[in-house]
């Protein structure tokens, strides 16, 4: 018989995968990893200010995340400097405004490896709740979502001249990273919620023949590596929130080796995403 800390910890690190492979797929599609981690570092300032403050944690780590996401988008729309520039600035400003603050706060006591790398084993049964609640909640918006963000990734200027409204898409899709980026914070870290968003999707697409298919595919791929991370984890002794990503780092490894397909598609043309 599983322990009961360990079967929320599968409930809960499962909730996490199954919410966070559409998203990645995006990410992977629109080349927009260095955003992941711009928003993933944020967490860390979000975590000072909840400190500081006495804010809830889950409220204060997105609304930082959702302020970077607007700052972002204002600096870009200047076009001072490159997007990769101004998430370079963003990604290590927040991280390093965030570790000061924790500095000062002698008064208070904080397990700074765990906000990076993530306690799973610690869930309790609220985190479940609000890690499902809030996983359904972003999977209905990537549902209501689908055709303008995959028309916009594959052409911003046609997606505009179809009414999709693609700004709107990218700014309600960057609200939705930043809402699963909180919520996965205890799961596996800030750290590592970047590795979680990118690797399941990266070997998805490889064996994808659609948009769709890859974004099912993310999630189960993502599934099957908390399970066998945490089993790993659980055999070896090993930390739970980095066995995850090795477990879905052998996944895509595995996906890298050579199969015989006809016809192979990965749902994804040299322009971009094929709707």
């Amino acid at each position: 018989m599983l322990d009961d800390f360990f079967v929320r910890a599968l409930l809960a690190g499962v909730g996490v995968a199954l919410t966070s492979g559409p998203l990645g797929c995006f990410v992977v599609w629109r080349r927009m990893a260095y955003f992941g981690d711009t928003m993933a570092h944020s967490a860390l300032l979000g975590v000072a200010l909840s400190l500081l403050l006495q804010l809830n944690l889950l409220v204060s780590v997105f609304c930082v995340a959702v302020i970077v996401s607007l700052l972002l988008l204002l600096l870009q729309r200047q076009k001072a400097l490159s997007a990769d520039a101004l998430l370079g600035i963003l990604s290590h400003s927040t991280l390093a405004i965030g570790l000061v603050l924790v500095a000062f706060m002698t008064w208070v006591r904080i397990d700074l490896m765990a906000f990076l790398f993530g306690d799973i084993l610690a869930v309790t049964r609220q985190d479940i709740t609000l890690i499902w609640g809030g996983g359904l909640v972003v999977l209905a918006a990537v549902v209501y979502l689908w055709r303008p963000l995959v028309a916009s990734t594959v052409s911003e200027d046609i997606a505009e001249a179809e009414g999709l409204k693609p700004e709107r898409a990218r700014l309600l899709f960057m609200l939705l990273m930043a809402l699963v980026i909180a919520i996965a914070m205890k799961i596996v870290g800030i750290m590592l919620i970047t590795a979680l968003l990118i690797i399941p999707a990266a070997t998805a697409r490889r064996f994808a023949a659609s948009p769709e298919k890859m974004a099912v595919f993310a999630s189960l791929i993502g599934a099957l590596a908390v399970v066998g991370g945490l089993f790993g984890s659980l055999h070896y002794d090993t930390p739970s929130g980095p066995s995850i990503v090795v477990a879905a780092l052998v996944f895509f490894i595995l996906s890298l080796l050579p199969v015989t397909r006809s016809n192979r598609s990965d749902g994804v043309t040299n322009k971009g995403v094929r709707p």
